[in-house]
Formats: C-alpha cells, sequence, structure tokens
C-alpha cells in the first residue's frame, strides 16, 4: 500500500467527510475563479484603471483622427500601434518589470489564432464600415455586450444578475440615440458588420480568458507575445492593400515633411503603446462585459468631446441619448456592485460550512 493510501485509510469518518468537502470546494472555486475572476478586485483598483482606461482611449480617438486627416493608410497605422507595443514591452521585460512563462507547443498556437482574430477584427471592422453608413456601423457595434454575454452563457455556463441584463438596455439604447443619423447599409455589408460585432465581443473574452484562465498570463506579457504577430499581420495587410506603395509614393512627392510627420505618428505610437497596456490591465481586472459597456459609453463621451473641441451639433435625439446611457452605465455599475458584494458573501458563507460540518 502506497503512503498516500495510509494516510488516507488513517482518517477517521469525519475527518475524511471534512478532506471530502474541501476538495469538492476546491475544485468549484478552481471553476468558478476564471469566470468571477473581477468580484475579487479591490473596487478602487478596479474605477483607477477604468479611468485611465478612458482617458487614453479618448485622446487616442481623438490623436488618431488628426493623424489619419494626413496619414491615410489604417493598415499602417495599426502596424505602428503594434509595433510600438512589441517595442515598448520587450523594453519593460529587459528592465525587469516581468518575467516570461514557459510556454508549450499548444499555448504558441493559441496566441498565434488570437492574434489572427486581431488582425482579422481590424480587416471586417474596416471592409463593413466601406459598405455602411457611419452612424449605421456605430449603432450595430452597440450590441457588442450582448454578444459578449452570448459567449460567456454558450462557452463557459457564466450568468449574470437581472440587474445587469436590464442595465444593458438603456446602456444600448442610450448609445443608439447618441449616434443616431442617416442609416444605410447593403445586405453584405449588413452581414459584415454583424460579423464584426462579433469578433469584437469574441476578441475581448478571448482576451479576459488568456489573463484569468488556466494559462493566467501577466497582462504586460500577454501584450508583448501577441503584438508582434499582430504587427506582421498588419504589415501584410498594408502592403496587400496597396497602402506600403501609397505611402511610398506620398514621401516621394514631397507633400508631407518628413520630420513633424515622424514626430506625430510617433507620439501617436507611444499613447497607443500606453492604452493597449492600460487595455488589457483593465479587460483582467473589470472583466470582458464591463470592457464592451465601457466602448458604449466611451462613443457617448467622445460625442460630448467633440461638441466642445469640434462645435459638432446634435440634436435632442442625440442629447436625449447621453443621458440615457449615462443612466445606464450607473445603474450597470450598481448592479456589478450588487454581484460583488454577494459574491463576497457566498465566499464567507462557504467557508463557514467546513468547519461546522467538522
Amino acid at each position: 500500500m502506497s503512503r498516500r493510501s495510509q494516510d488516507v485509510a488513517l482518517l477517521t469518518p469525519e475527518e475524511q467527510d471534512f478532506k471530502d468537502i474541501e476538495a469538492g470546494k476546491s475544485e468549484s472555486d478552481s471553476q468558478n475563479q476564471n469566470l468571477d475572476h473581477e468580484y475579487s478586485i479591490p473596487s478602487t483598483v478596479k474605477f483607477t484603471w477604468l479611468g485611465t482606461y478612458f482617458f487614453l482611449s479618448l485622446v487616442l480617438t481623438l490623436y488618431n483622427k488628426l493623424v489619419l486627416g494626413m496619414f491615410h493608410f489604417p493598415w499602417l497605422l495599426t502596424f505602428l500601434h503594434t509595433s510600438f507595443a512589441s517595442l515598448g514591452t520587450y523594453a519593460m521585460l529587459q528592465m525587469g518589470y516581468f518575467k516570461l512563462s514557459r510556454l508549450g507547443r499548444r499555448e504558441n498556437l493559441s496566441l498565434v489564432a488570437f492574434s489572427a482574430l486581431f488582425t482579422a477584427n481590424i480587416a471586417v471592422s474596416n471592409l463593413s464600415l466601406a459598405m455602411v453608413s457611419v452612424p449605421f456601423y456605430q449603432t450595430m457595434r452597440m450590441l457588442t455586450p450582448i454578444f459578449a454575454i452570448v459567449i460567456f452563457r454558450v462557452w463557459y455556463g457564466r450568468t449574470y444578475s437581472t440587474m445587469t441584463y436590464l442595465s444593458l438596455v438603456p446602456l444600448i439604447i442610450g448609445a443608439t440615440m447618441t449616434t443616431a443619423g442617416e442609416m444605410s447599409f447593403s445586405d453584405a455589408g449588413f452581414l459584415l458588420t454583424i460579423l464584426g460585432v462579433i469578433l469584437a465581443a469574441l476578441k475581448t473574452v478571448v482576451t479576459n480568458r488568456f489573463m484569468t484562465g488556466s494559462l493566467a498570463l501577466p497582462p504586460v506579457e500577454f501584450l508583448m507575445r501577441m503584438s508582434p504577430l499582430a504587427a506582421l499581420q498588419a504589415l501584410a495587410c498594408a502592403t496587400a492593400s496597396g497602402e506600403v506603395a501609397g505611402f511610398r509614393a506620398l514621401v516621394r512627392s514631397g507633400d508631407i515633411h518628413l520630420a513633424p510627420a515622424s514626430a506625430s505618428l510617433a507620439g501617436n505610437g507611444f499613447l497607443a503603446l500606453l492604452l493597449n497596456i492600460s487595455s488589457f490591465n483593465t479587460n483582467k481586472l473589470a472583466g470582458a462585459l464591463t470592457m464592451t459597456v465601457c466602448g458604449n459609453l466611451k462613443q457617448c463621451l467622445t460625442v460630448m468631446l467633440g461638441i466642445f473641441l469640434f462645435n459638432v451639433s446634435v440634436d435632442f435625439l442625440n442629447g436625449a441619448g447621453m443621458a440615457v446611457t449615462m443612466m445606464g452605465a450607473a445603474i450597470y455599475s450598481k448592479a456589478e456592485l450588487d454581484n460583488k458584494n454577494k459574491k463576497k458573501q457566498q465566499q464567507q458563507e462557504a467557508s463557514f460550512k467546513p468547519t461546522e460540518q467538522r
């Protein structure tokens, strides 16, 4: 008889029951740990990262608007962003901010597949945007939280509170009202836009799972491993779409001043690096669904900034949409806070049960 078998045999029935309870509890915790990771994060930490993500996201959105005014190469801009992410995170690795995890062949193939998902999401979004009106595109993107919930329920069996589900109604309706405008689309454009929404939700969920699932990669390491692959794919897409040839022609024409343009692009790339680090950390700490909700809220905040910075005019419907979105965000925040408190209470009750039975 092995030593392990002898130890088990020496346990009293009460001790064996307690051990079985602990084993079941450990297995249950292992299954639920990844799904409810965001509920274990202190609210101050979560809101700090959310605020940082919001600020950097809004600034980069405005920065991209200015850069694309002179640099009409979206794939090359994606290549710039992912290249800065690669170089910046590699520099952080060399400075000792994090250490590389040991990954096997399966994990590395998963990272390659994720980088392809990242590139496909951008490609489908660009294609669909060229086939539908901007208001229709923005309206459809507001459905991303719904698809994120569907993915969580179907693949991971996760459920949310009734209040969380209800809070999405004003969030989606309000954001749709904010971006309301001329709705025009083709059949192919409609299908591509829906596919883009699904890919966006899938990308957000998979990103979260890489950092909170069994692999549990640190956000900066995950970014460092993924970004070189995405950069190469973006460069390939830029070459295939003619952007590389177009950029060379622009440089040869002399219509662009290289020194200020290079400085502007470098600043844009560095800001994208900060946003990517913030985005990955926020996704891990706040959760994938919260990230999709933030996307809806960001649309409204972008319109609000546009009113002050670019004199964008909005009608009553758009203004009412902003108010409804803010209300939905408040309800969602309250619902998630209640979920966190309920989760903590359940954990406390579960921790007392083995003691009582013992």
